[in-house]
């Protein structure tokens, strides 16, 4: 995934981490500045206006889910494997950029929304073509949500006792392609 220059950078991590920490409603063109240590007009060089930011930060998310994508199809441990796995404990950037698009709300939301659901359909679509079956793949989809869930609301201790080889081998006995 390409990295957009620092500046602009600085500014969608600002407004990611307000998103995150925060909500929409403080994530305004001026705190965003402010968090990343720019002024407003700084800002505005980079990103037109907050709807600018949005879709610097849906842009970026795509990117780092098609790239999850890639890596799902070319896991050496299987995409079954992989997904499950990175579902617990994978990359904290793909998370953040998650969690804060599904912060959006109203029309921001929206677009969010159609966005993160074509990201959920890219990983559903490699579980089918590995599985052979829409059934168990999508419970592969809603098991591997569930420890999304649970990465992102319990502490690390909880988080780090996680039997995720054990959860592996017991969604093995699902994915026998059917005859």
């Amino acid at each position: 995934m390409s990295r957009p220059p620092v500046a602009r950078q600085k500014l969608l991590d600002a407004f990611i981490r307000i998103l995150i920490d925060e909500g929409e409603r403080a994530a305004t063109v001026e705190a965003v500045a402010a968090r990343a240590g720019v002024s407003k007009g700084g800002l505005l060089y980079h990103f037109g206006s907050k709807n600018a930011l949005v879709e610097g930060l849906l842009d970026l998310l795509s990117e780092a889910a098609e790239a999850d994508v890639v890596a799902m199809r070319a896991a050496p441990e299987g995409a079954v494997a992989h997904y499950l796995r990175t579902s617990g404990t994978g990359d904290d950037q793909l998370k953040d950029l998650y969690v804060a698009a599904s912060r959006l709300t109203q029309d921001h939301g929206r677009r969010a929304g159609e966005r993160l659901a074509a990201i959920e359909q890219g990983w559903y679509a490699v579980l089918v073509e590995t599985v052979g079956d829409p059934v168990r793949a999508k419970l592969i989809q809603l098991i591997g949500d569930g420890l999304y869930l649970n990465s992102i609301v319990a502490d690390q201790a909880a988080q780090s006792s996680t039997p995720t080889a054990e959860l592996i081998t017991a969604v093995d006995t699902l994915i026998v392609r059917p005859q």
